[in-house]
């Protein structure tokens, strides 16, 4: 049930059904309450591969750990409950970071939660690169970096192809928002200079979540499917 609800509207391959981790961007595995010897040998794997692991349990468990895999990572559903799909792909997104977008490309359903984390991620980035350098005009160009790349990242979990010169027409008027951010910044500054690395920082951050979350519409109402 929960490999037919991850691969809703996926592409053939994405979300395969087997407990072999290569070449797998993550593994969900589903547990029937403690980890069996089998449980353990298909985590065991997954973890010498180096792929981030999620655990969902269905049933009654005691206080045993699941090997491998964090607490934090480990989803109990309590009896009769079906599968949380919204929670499980937040966890997910969690633990993939930036290679989520790919996944997403191919796995709409987990479209929804990597965006999520990508806007989340960049602009707590931004917001402490914002707050923490000095030097005027030092930071703009590592925050209109990772603007763009947010940019690029998202539309890649919409399953576009990730290629500068296709993109062009976003990245400039990305480039002309960060700009723009930073001359409020300025302005900003002016009018508090001793809490100027504050003000710094919640521009950055609330800039650059901005545009991410403005580029996630943008892409839901353009893209097939997209919502």
């Amino acid at each position: 049930m929960l490999r037919r609800d991850l691969g809703r509207g996926a592409k053939p391959g994405a979300v395969r059904a087997n407990d072999d981790p290569k070449d797998a961007a993550i593994y969900v595995h589903v547990l029937g309450g403690d980890p069996t010897d089998d449980d353990r040998a298909a985590l065991k794997r997954a973890r010498r591969a180096r792929v981030p692991i999620v655990a969902v349990v269905t049933g009654p468990r005691s206080d045993v750990s699941i090997p491998s895999v964090l607490a934090t990572d480990v989803i109990q559903l309590e009896p009769g409950q079906g599968f949380p799909l919204e929670a499980i792909a937040g966890l997910m997104a969690a633990r993939l970071g930036e290679d989520g977008a790919p996944l997403a490309g191919r796995v709409p359903v987990l479209r929804g939660a990597v965006c999520e984390r990508l806007v989340a991620m960049f602009a707590r980035r931004n917001g402490i690169i914002g707050a923490a350098v000095f030097l005027p005009g030092v930071d703009l160009p590592v925050l209109t970096l990772n603007e763009i790349r947010l940019l690029l990242r998202l539309e890649q979990a919409y399953g576009l192809e990730i290629d500068p010169r296709e993109r062009l027409p976003e990245i400039v008027a990305t480039l002309g928002a960060g700009v723009g951010l930073r001359a409020i910044a300025r302005e900003l500054l002016d009018l508090v200079p001793v809490a100027g690395w504050a003000v710094k920082g919640a521009v950055a951050y609330a800039g650059t979540r901005a545009i991410g979350e403005a580029a996630v519409r943008r892409l839901a109402a353009g893209v097939p499917g997209g919502h």
